[in-house]
């Protein structure tokens, strides 16, 4: 069987919300993406925070070492953070939409006051520890044993290349910047096939790893904000919101596929074939 598409871009987000960077292949664990979304930004209820309310949070990049999370922001120094769980460390009750009482470890008081520092809000850092467990809550889209990090509902998500560029073609023709990838915060960047193909097929091979489609991604005000500036617009939620809105549900604007793995253990690379069923 011929592929359908091919992976052109692997991105990893290791805190939610916080900045995110591209890498040339990925392991899969029973979470999704091994590094992706293990830290969250908690208010002192244990509330999630994102850019939605927040936009600066746009403004402090990630990245990753075999043992450590490190933060980064043009005004600070760079501050590292264990990766490993920490038997010692306090459990946090937060909570990602609606699931809630979800068991976190707090990561201290040190990256609390670099992030609040830099953010301009009380907030603390947590991280994935074993006590962690999360259902996907999707009727009929989750299956026993599909798990989820602190990501907003979903494993993995997958954009195509052809898909931006019609978004972008779009915007040029109304007057209109064009925006960049960083934008939509893929984890699966996918090429060499039409506009919105990722929308149609239920399950999809990548490499040797298997992915069900859990369904489109509705887009929110996040779209909006430059990821270099943290300065919001109009664009392209506007734009998208004129020809990708949900028959079923109009209030949702629609721009990339949220995916399941059912391949629970395994890699991913850029360059690797996607075959479709």
């Amino acid at each position: 069987m011929l592929p359908v598409a091919q992976v052109s871009g692997l991105f990893l987000y290791p805190v939610k919300s916080l900045g995110g960077f591209a890498v040339p292949s990925a392991e899969l664990d029973d979470l999704g993406l091994v590094g992706d979304r293990r830290f969250l930004v908690v208010d002192a209820a244990g509330c999630f925070l994102t850019q939605r309310a927040h936009p600066r949070m746009a403004l402090v990049g990630t990245a990753l070492t075999p043992d450590h999370l490190i933060l980064r922001h043009a005004d600070a120094a760079p501050l590292a953070v264990a990766r490993a769980p920490d038997p010692a460390a306090p459990l946090r009750p937060v909570s990602v939409w609606s699931s809630e009482g979800l068991a976190a470890e707090d990561c201290g008081d040190a990256p609390a006051r670099w992030l609040e520092a830099r953010l301009g809000v009380v907030c603390r850092l947590v991280r994935i520890g074993p006590a962690f467990r999360r259902h996907i809550l999707k009727p009929g889209k989750a299956r026993p044993g599909d798990l989820v990090s602190f990501a907003d509902a979903y494993p993995l998500l997958a954009l195509g290349e052809a898909s931006l560029a019609d978004l972008n073609d779009r915007l040029v023709a109304a007057g209109e910047e064009p925006v960049p990838l960083d934008r939509f915060r893929a984890n699966v960047v996918l090429s060499g096939c039409p506009a919105f193909a990722e929308d149609t097929w239920p399950t999809l091979r990548i490499g040797s790893a298997v992915f069900r489609a859990g369904g489109p991604c509705a887009r929110c005000i996040l779209t909006t904000t430059d990821q270099q500036t943290g300065e919001r617009g109009p664009e392209p939620l506007r734009t998208l919101a004129r020809y990708r809105r949900d028959a079923a549900k109009p209030t949702d604007v629609n721009f990339g596929q949220n995916l399941i793995h059912e391949t629970k253990h395994g890699r991913i690379s850029v360059g690797d074939a996607v075959h479709a069923a």
